[in-house]
């Protein structure tokens, strides 16, 4: 259960109750109306009250922003292991590994999947991710621990207040070695997976940087302004410089390394309730590193 607790300030006296948990907490009124029809979800000084009541000064608001569903029926608990990077009552943040899905794929079985994981870690609660990673992509990846805060998250994504970074290898040496690549993405017609460069797609920009070259190849630093399917996967290819290891892009050689060489390095997230500033980092893992010898 998650509380949220307020006593209203002389400078809040006379406000509306719903103004003060629009502008305080940012709850929608969707929110709001889901909220009133539960018995306790919004209270003050330990009563029920319509949102409409006025406050007055030293009022003790308190909110369930918990929430008031069951688990996916798609989504089975499993146990297995989660590299977490940072927690609290909110957010859990992990480092995914390769490998693992997100959800079950539509036309494959998966035995673990990373919601099955997270449903399992926090005891069947809805799986609420911020940011989801491509089965072969590896790194930070941010989970709600209720929709109120997914909801918070998701209205940050792509701004200052939730910045991510990636680390990608790609074959050879972009040049300028530093750039915005600025092409729309749309689905390919004939596949169910693919996407394209479409100039009636979406909108889709990511900004990129050479940090390092080795040979024939470069470590790149990759930004995503948008964040449409695959984008840096398929903004990387359509430079010239696929990431090594994406055989839908690029080249598959699994020699090399079985997936595409993307890691979700660091994430600056802006806390939805403290505002604390967070600075997250998952370290490149060992079959990209191999990739810088």
């Amino acid at each position: 259960m998650r509380i949220l607790r307020h006593t209203v300030t002389a400078q809040e006296a006379g406000q509306k109750l719903k103004t003060l948990l629009r502008s305080r907490w940012h709850i929608s009124s969707s929110a709001l109306k889901s909220m009133k029809w539960r018995d306790g979800a919004i209270a003050v000084n330990g009563l029920s009250v319509p949102v409409s009541a006025v406050l007055r000064e030293g009022d003790a608001v308190t909110v369930d922003v918990s929430d008031n569903g069951a688990l996916s029926g798609h989504i089975v608990p499993v146990d297995y292991p989660l590299d977490i990077l940072w927690e609290d009552e909110d957010l859990l943040i992990l480092n995914k590994p390769a490998g693992l899905a997100v959800h079950s794929a539509a036309l494959t079985e998966e035995t673990v999947t990373v919601a099955g994981a997270v449903a399992h870690y926090l005891g069947g609660q809805p799986f609420h991710p911020v940011n989801r990673l491509d089965r072969g992509v590896t790194g930070v990846m941010v989970v709600a621990k209720s929709g109120y805060i997914h909801h918070r998250c998701m209205a940050m994504l792509h701004t200052d207040d939730f910045r991510r970074e990636y680390r990608g290898v790609c074959a050879g040496i972009p040049e300028p070695s530093a750039g915005i690549i600025d092409l729309p993405i749309g689905r390919d017609p004939y596949s169910v997976l693919k996407r394209r460069i479409d100039p009636d797609g979406l909108p889709a920009r990511s900004e990129y940087e050479v940090l390092a070259a080795f040979g024939d190849r470069a470590l790149l630093r990759l930004r995503p302004l948008t964040g449409r399917t695959h984008q840096l996967r398929l903004h990387c290819a359509a430079m010239g410089h696929p990431l090594l290891g994406d055989w839908l892009y690029g080249t598959e050689d699994r020699a090399l390394i079985a997936r595409p060489a993307l890691h979700s390095f660091e994430l600056w997230l802006r806390h939805p309730l403290t505002e604390k500033l967070l600075h997250i980092t998952a370290p490149l893992p060992e079959d990209m590193q191999k990739l810088l010898t």
